[in-house]
């Protein structure tokens, strides 16, 4: 019985000590908000694969690619 009663202590000390480690490393809201926020996707000129814009390579034309490959395989 005495085993028991141990064991009960020892996992609530567990669960105390890995919601506070949890709590912890969780970054504040506003932090997370940021990340959060949703991008401007556009299309390859080339290929038609859609990525961020801030992912892409835009050619002398203006049109966004998704590679400086299909950039130079389009004439752009």
């Amino acid at each position: 019985m005495k085993y028991l009663l141990l064991l009960a202590v020892l996992v609530v000390a567990y669960l105390l000590w890995r919601n506070a480690r949890i709590a912890r490393d969780t970054p504040p809201p506003a932090e997370r908000d940021q990340a959060a926020l949703p991008q401007e996707m556009v299309r390859c000129a080339h290929c038609g694969l859609h990525l961020p814009r801030e992912d892409s390579v835009t050619g002398g034309n203006g049109l966004p690619y998704c590679s400086q490959e299909h950039r130079l395989l389009s004439g752009g």
